[in-house]
């Protein structure tokens, strides 16, 4: 069988690293080889998207024309969306109905710097002087965007898309669990006009091909969304290459319920926050804090609610939750649900695989709820990444401010009460870069998003997620008179030496 090649300089390529097999994760079954890029291949696919970001016939198309190539990107991909969207369920296995939000939310993220590109300007700044002055912005170069396999297709948009209407080529790596959305979506921008070698996919182990990537000295800028140790070891290499990164990390998301909540809204707010997904999500919210005197009450309905949700195939109706996205992840998620066992955990509900004969084969874990711990045990600390809930209580404000954000993260936060002036207190004082009031994982392309301390560097979405792919240039006009080579007195008083 010949393995599914990549997509480099609008062209599929053989790649010829050591092949690997993509398998469905519900059935257990191997969906195709597929090919892996060697260090020779990635060189050629830099090569490649430096050739093309310097050719005239990308740098000097006007932002207009630039947007009308990325909004017909997303109208091929409206007409691929049901393709896009059985792609994703058979390589990481989300149910179906959140496949294709996915591939619709892509869409409009494609729309949406469409728009940005054409619309978004330069900046004349005050001069103080006989000058005009403004600010430009440039495209980096040749950027390498490194993707995860928990919402490929979202990631993937919301790199390429403003990643191109910066100016810049891009090279795409995705995750080997899931690396062909990617390359049909190249194919679409390919049909949609999009000179050669301007946007790429190598595929291939984040050992090898990622790696390779990185180093590059052909590669100006490195994006990546993935583990947070994954991206300390891509900000070393950037450092040392002085290169800028930008790193979309972990999270250990706390989730907060005040006395004063809509406890059933809430319920519904927390099952969303953690289990959809099968909480394979940067943002889940997987440290839920319960004011005490409604503790027992909350629980009790989030148990019920976390035991009625319907686990299986992501094709058959119903279904809320899927397997997780590889067998190795779910053994892993196994591990540390036994682990916090041993640490005292009181397993409350799921806490095992389902025991329906037919999803046997898959990676399956049921939606866990675990109570019994302190917010310094290991289950509250580490990323688990997976349907796990940890069910903490708080006795008042400050003392729930204190715990969330003791800890190393800060990429997301809930609260739910129905006090206003509490809901803006708490939000401005959690450490996180995301905080929704009485709703959680509403998102939106124009918000920039992005985390503290070690949840990530950047920000991505809204204009700032152009802004990131470029880097500023000051031009200077001069105004005045003929001046002498060296500027008098006057002049250096007004600031303008160097």
């Amino acid at each position: 069988m010949t393995a599914l090649p990549f997509f480099v300089a609008n062209r599929p390529v053989q790649g010829t690293g050591p092949t690997f097999v993509s398998t469905n994760p519900a059935t257990g079954a191997a969906n195709y080889e597929v090919s892996a890029a060697s260090a020779a291949d990635v060189d050629a696919a830099v090569t490649a998207a430096r050739d093309a970001v310097r050719s005239a016939r990308w740098r000097n198309l006007r932002p207009h024309e630039r947007a009308r190539i990325i909004a017909r990107i997303a109208d091929g991909m409206e007409a691929h969306a049901q393709e896009l969207a059985d792609i994703q369920m058979r390589e990481n296995g989300k149910v179906m109905a959140e496949c294709r939000t996915q591939v619709s939310s892509a869409i409009a993220t494609y729309r949406y710097f469409a728009a940005v590109c054409e619309t978004l300007g330069s900046d004349v700044t005050p001069s103080r002087g006989d000058y005009v002055s403004m600010t430009v912005h440039e495209p980096v170069g040749v950027v390498a965007a490194i993707t995860p396999w928990n919402s490929p297709l979202t990631m993937e948009a919301q790199k390429v898309a403003p990643a191109l209407a910066a100016g810049n080529a891009i090279i795409v790596k995705p995750s080997e669990v899931t690396p062909t959305a990617a390359i049909l979506v190249a194919r679409i921008a390919a049909e949609a006009g999009l000179p050669a070698g301007i946007l790429n996919v190598v595929t291939g182990l984040g050992t090898d091909t990622g790696v390779a990537l990185v180093r590059h000295p052909g590669v100006r800028m490195v994006s990546f969304t993935g583990g947070t140790e994954t991206g300390r070891a891509i900000g070393r290499i950037c450092a040392d290459r002085l290169i800028p990164a930008a790193l979309e990390l972990g999270g250990k998301s706390p989730n907060i319920v005040f006395e004063d909540a809509d406890l059933d809204a809430a319920v519904t707010g927390v099952i969303g926050g953690i289990f959809e997904g099968s909480g394979q999500s940067c943002v889940a919210g997987s440290r839920l804090f319960v004011q005490r005197s409604v503790y027992a009450e909350f629980v009790a309905r989030l148990k019920t609610a976390t035991e009625a949700l319907g686990v299986g195939l992501p094709t058959q109706a119903g279904v809320k939750m899927g397997p997780l996205a590889s067998f190795p992840h779910r053994d892993r998620v196994e591990r540390m649900v036994e682990d916090a066992r041993k640490e005292g955990g009181d397993i409350i509900a799921g806490g095992t695989r389902p025991g329906a004969p037919e999803l046997a084969d898959g990676a399956f874990y049921m939606p866990t709820l675990i109570a019994g711990l302190t917010n310094a045990s290991g289950a509250a600390r580490q990323e688990i990444f997976g349907p796990v809930l940890v069910l903490l209580s708080f006795d008042d404000e400050a003392d729930v401010v204190a715990q969330a954000n003791d800890t190393v993260y800060g990429l997301a936060c809930g609260i739910w009460t129905a006090d206003y002036r509490r809901a803006w207190r708490v939000a401005r004082a959690i450490e996180a870069g995301t905080v929704w009031i009485n709703t959680y994982k509403q998102l939106s392309i124009a918000t920039p998003f992005g985390g503290f301390k070690e949840s990530g560097i950047g920000r991505e979405k809204g204009i700032s997620g152009v802004r990131l792919y470029q880097q500023s240039k000051g031009i200077y006009w001069d105004m005045g008179p003929l001046v002498p080579p060296f500027m008098d007195t006057e002049d250096a008083m007004k600031g303008g030496s160097k």
